[in-house]
């Protein structure tokens, strides 16, 4: 029997001690040259063309970069430009976003995946790269999803080193395209004519993991140049990291009851105690994840200019990142089965009910489960784009954009082996203290490798590809000083397409070992160790998924492992979107007081196409139809941006407009998905004839520009949803469904399992409100080098009740959307010297609902539970210390307070864990040149 162990722990003090002997280090002289370089103003710096992006040298000039950028625009937007991504401990570009007010993040295996923007989820969010819509999915473990099958955009496909600017529009106007509730995010790579002539930097990092004890390096690099008196220019980007962490929690996946006795054995001697809906813990299970992941990203540009009033752009981009994933659990199974077997065979000895949950038992006859998943995954994002303009004269120009885009995400190898003891007397959990940190006595020795039987052998392979092929004509026509006259129209086409593949028998059929037995022989097994948790108990036995795959072939997809297509799971959406605008950009003066704006309206039509499988029963046959249905819908949608100057430093912004949003892809399929996953069990219902989500918004905003580089402002917006989507659910034997019994046949799952069901529909709507504060100011006013700090701080609060629906169309209780958390803010304090460079970040989101009505109505009461995320205070930090006009050397740390993962359900009465984890915190050592 093999054990691993990590030793895992790095305290925070390695950060504080190396930020303190840093400032101890820097010399007397470098401080003189802050202080006096302090006074001066960052008019060198500032630029005045804001259709380029300009390289700054500093981050309090990308700063002002970024006020310009939001000063300038005729909606409400917020920017990070160049220095702002790049001189952040960030790993991506999902939490350099976080930054901006109003944008929160949530995470997997430590890093950044999908945001959330005033309170509105990732499929809610719009993302263009280079002005192109764009998609992206990637791998993840069930407990988070899984593979992303909707439209929310996965940022952790890219390294925010590639890209040199990010806007994020909370506004809407007739010239961006629609699509989104909550805002579009502009990511815009590097260019050629925005770097003066010769251009190279690069950036050396080596990544140390304190949870997983491991170090891995980070690369960013850049090359431009521009030729021929500025007509010509090419650049060329790269950004490679390795990254390993690790995951260590506990979980319970739901918490179940039963129709009697709460779905255990009758004859249990706690029997009295046993109410028909007591509710107890499904899986209750520690957890280790093992998650190591390379990225690579590259990007090009080619720019021509062959006339000054004639601009050509070429942009390439590419990115690629390659994963492995290791799962190991120890669970009592035998709580999740409702079969005669499982949990109905269970005599609770002994037990401690708190508001209808049995939150301590001792038990007889459960089985116990020793899980070990192992994935590898991949995901390639391409893109192509051609960009050109042409003045025709000085009051007329003509741009046009044509480009490519596809995101492949394949999952070729997603497998997990199981061995099981069953009939276990002498179980128990104990919830009672910490429920993020049970107690569990197995009745046995965990960590003895002897008595295990191979149980189940479990084998996917998934697939999922996202395409966007865009093309757009725009025209600008400046009819006299004051009115500029826009227009233009767009095709664009995009297509979905999922597929899924399973072991064709049964994953009870499992091979023999030697002898003829299932009996597990000891060298095949492992010890899986939780060392930065401290669970009780902290050890136990798993399978080697990499002898057991080698042993009996489990992988090479022949014999009783060949694999065959899960039709059930094949879904596919091809869109049509054909738009058009007109717009009228004004500027004109109310009395004393310049007047600007936007005043235009947008139409689209969508056609679109879904494609899925609908399993009917014929003569007791189960019968799988392809299925395709065709829908059509179109959309006016005015928009109004208003800028009052009320004086030269005080805007007054307003906003109003009609948006849309397109369902979810994985609501369209015209089938039906069945999936047994591990501990999940679901079944899936799509519905093709869904309606758009549509709003009316309205924003109002007062900004004051009191200083160079200084803004407060204070955003107040509205959002009324007149219809929303909703994935009902609800929990209940599959048998109750009306479906064959024998779509389950090779899943390992029984007919009286409880399946969580899931139907998406048009529900009504609710209003959504909010307000954002916005400070940030260089403190210049301080004498000496103190004049060099700053700060940036941001708040966020926002609200909504959306009328929530059971699966059966009844309502349930008005709640908040689902990923919604009613308050954030970000707190930066930096110091930018001339030589010595610190920034100390704090980011907060407070709890938010991921599942509404929960799977476990009621909870022994008349309201209905939910599934809710514990917020987070995320604290990261950076120092620099520039050694001369070439070299900077510097030290990131994020997480630095190894902030857990919590999420749970609950009802008025009472909350109880669902699944916790910490992924630990990660430090940055790096060297960057620049030519």
């Amino acid at each position: 029997m093999r054990r691993t162990t990590n030793n895992r722990k790095t305290p925070v003090s390695i950060l504080a001690a190396s930020i303190a002997i840093a400032l101890h280090m820097v010399p007397a002289t470098a401080l003189a040259q802050d202080a006096a370089a302090a006074p001066q103003t960052a008019t060198d710096d500032k630029v005045t063309e804001l259709d380029t992006v300009q390289v700054v040298s500093s981050y309090r000039a990308s700063l002002e970069k970024a006020l310009d950028i939001k000063r300038s625009e005729k909606g409400v937007v917020d920017a990070i430009v160049a220095q702002d991504i790049g001189k952040f401990p960030d790993l991506n570009l999902a939490e350099s976003l976080q930054r901006i007010p109003g944008v929160v993040i949530a995470r997997d295996a430590g890093e950044g995946r999908s945001i959330t923007v005033r309170g509105l989820g990732p499929q809610f969010t719009r993302v263009r790269l280079n002005g192109l819509e764009a998609m992206s999915s990637v791998g993840s473990s069930d407990g988070q999803g899984g593979a992303n099958r909707g439209r929310g955009f996965d940022f952790n496909v890219f390294a925010s080193d590639l890209f040199s600017q990010l806007i994020v529009r909370k506004t809407a106007s007739a010239d961006v395209e629609e699509g989104s509730l909550g805002a579009t995010v502009d990511l815009r790579t590097g260019r050629p004519f925005d770097y003066d002539g010769f251009t190279a930097s690069a950036n050396l990092q080596g990544s140390f993991n304190d949870a997983a004890s491991t170090t891995s390096p980070r690369f960013a690099g850049l090359v431009s140049n521009s030729w021929a008196d500025g007509k010509f220019g090419a650049l060329v980007s790269l950004a490679y990291s390795e990254r390993q962490t690790l995951d260590e929690g506990t979980g319970t996946v739901r918490w179940a009851g039963g129709t009697t006795n709460g779905g255990f054995s009758p004859l249990s001697p706690y029997q009295p105690a046993l109410a028909s809906d007591v509710y107890a813990p499904r899986f209750p299970r520690y957890t280790l994840q093992e998650h190591d992941q390379k990225r690579l990203g590259i990007t090009a540009s080619l720019q021509f200019k062959p006339a000054p009033d004639t601009l050509f752009t070429l942009d390439a981009l590419y990115s690629k990142i390659d994963a492995v994933r290791d799962e190991k659990y120890i669970e009592a199974n035998g709580l999740s089965a409702s079969g005669t077997t499982g949990k109905r065979q269970i005599l609770v000895r002994d037990g401690v009910i708190e508001n209808g949950a049995l939150v301590y038992a001792l038990m007889d006859d459960v089985d116990i489960r020793s899980e070990s998943r192992h994935d590898e995954w991949t995901t390639t994002f391409k893109q192509l784009s051609l960009d050109g303009e042409h003045r025709f004269s000085d009051s007329f120009r003509v741009t046009g954009k044509i480009g490519t885009s596809k995101s492949d995400h394949s999952n070729p190898v997603q497998a997990t082996v199981m061995m099981d003891k069953l009939n276990v007397d002498g179980y128990s959990y104990d919830y009672r203290g910490n429920p993020n940190l049970p107690v569990f006595d197995y009745g046995f020795d965990p960590t003895d490798p002897a008595g295990w039987n191979l149980s189940v052998i479990r084998l996917r392979q998934n697939e999922v590809t996202n395409s966007f092929d865009t093309g757009q004509l725009d025209f600008e026509w400046s009819l006299n000083p004051s009115l500029t006259l826009r227009g233009g129209i767009q095709a664009k086409n995009y297509a979905f397409g999922s597929k899924e593949r399973r072991r064709t028998g049964a994953e009870t059929v499992v091979p023999t070992f030697s002898g003829g037995t299932v009996a597990v022989p000891a060298d095949m097994t492992e010890l899986a160790s939780l060392s930065g948790l401290q669970g009780s108990p902290n050890d136990w036995v798993v399978l080697n998924f990499a002898k057991i795959a080698e042993t009996f072939g489990i992988l090479n997809g022949t014999g009783i492992f060949a694999l065959d297509n899960f039709a059930a799971s094949d879904q596919a959406v091809s869109e049509q979107d054909r738009g058009a605008y007109v717009m009228g950009e004004f500027n004109t003066d109310l009395g004393s007081i310049p007047f600007s704006g936007n005043v235009g309206v947008r139409y689209v039509r969508t056609s679109q196409t879904s494609f899925g499988i609908a399993t009917t029963r014929v003569n007791n046959v189960s019968v799988l139809t392809p299925t395709t249905v065709e829908s059509e819908y179109s959309d006016v949608l005015p928009s109004m941006n208003l800028v009052a100057e009320i004086r030269p430093d005080f805007l007054v912004r307003f906003g109003a407009a009609k948006v849309m949003s397109r369902p979810p892809l994985g609501s369209l399929s015209p089938g039906v998905t069945v999936s047994v996953s591990g501990s999940a069990k679901t079944v899936t219902a799509g519905n093709p004839l869904l309606e758009p989500v549509r709003a009316k918004t309205a924003d109002l905003g007062f900004e004051w520009y009191f200083d160079e580089g200084a803004m407060l402002g204070l955003g107040l917006f509205y959002k009324d949803i007149e219809s929303f989507i909703q994935n009902t659910r609800e929990s209940r034997p599959f048998n109750t469904s009306g479906l064959p019994d024998d779509i389950l046949v090779g899943t390992g799952a029984s007919p009286t399992d409880d399946f969580q069901f899931t139907v998406p529909l048009n529900t009504p709507g609710g209003e959504l409100t909010g307000f954002e504060v916005n400070y940030t100011q260089p403190f210049t006013f301080l004498p000496g080098a103190l004049s060099n700090l700053g700060m940036q701080l941001n708040y966020t609060y926002v609200d909504s009740k959306i009328q929530y629906l059971l699966t059966s169309g009844a309502l349930a209780q008005k709640e908040d959307l689902t990923g919604l958390s009613k308050t954030s803010w970000n707190a930066t304090l930096y110091y930018e010297g001339d030589r010595f460079s610190g920034r100390v970040s704090a980011t907060n989101r407070a709890d938010y609902l991921i599942q509404v009505p929960g799977s476990e109505v009621g909870f022994n009461s008349d309201a209905s539970g939910v599934h809710g995320q514990s917020g987070t205070t995320v604290l990261d930090a950076s120092i620099r210390y520039k050694i001369n006009d070439h070299f900077e050397v510097s030290l990131e740390g994020s997480n630095l307070t190894n902030v857990a993962q919590e999420s749970w359900v609950a009802n008025p009465a009472l909350q109880l864990p669902l699944e916790y984890s910490k992924a630990g915190r990660q430090y940055l050592l790096g060297l960057r040149y620049k030519f």
